[in-house]
């Protein structure tokens, strides 16, 4: 698939589609390079702009990270933990706030899990490191 600067589709978008399928597909692996901002605008033709929003949308979705000197890469999913519910324990997810965010070390695009339990104590879990299981009966 080629970037089409006369789709409909943003440049940018079909961009984070080709790198999506990608990393999907098993082509790019965790930890794996993405490609600098030059490369890629060179690569596909387009600007550095379009590049950036790509990367930015990526990162939304929790696919990529980028930091500084390593530059952006295929985002590293965590082993999943379990966790059990205790009964009558109702759980939200919803998206972290900067300061939880930066306190819990997440990425962004990834949400957090909010354990409420009966006795109204409130525990609060990175969305993509734990696995909610319930008590058997």
């Amino acid at each position: 698939m080629t970037i089409d600067p006369y789709s409909h589709t943003p440049v940018y978008v079909q961009l984070a589609d080709l790198i999506r399928e990608r990393i999907e597909s098993g082509d790019l692996a965790a930890g794996a390079p993405v490609g600098t901002e030059l490369q890629l605008s060179q690569e596909h033709g387009i600007g550095r702009d379009a590049v950036r929003m790509a990367i930015s949308l990526l990162r939304s979705e929790g696919l990529v990270t980028t930091t500084r000197p390593m530059g952006t890469r295929v985002r590293e999913v965590p082993q999943r933990r379990q966790v059990e519910l205790r009964p009558g324990a109702t759980v939200v997810a919803r998206m972290p706030s900067g300061k939880e965010r930066r306190t819990m070390q997440l990425d962004e695009g990834v949400p957090i899990l909010e354990v409420r339990n009966p006795g109204g104590e409130v525990e609060v879990l990175p969305g993509d490191e734990v696995e909610l299981t319930r008590p058997e009966r």
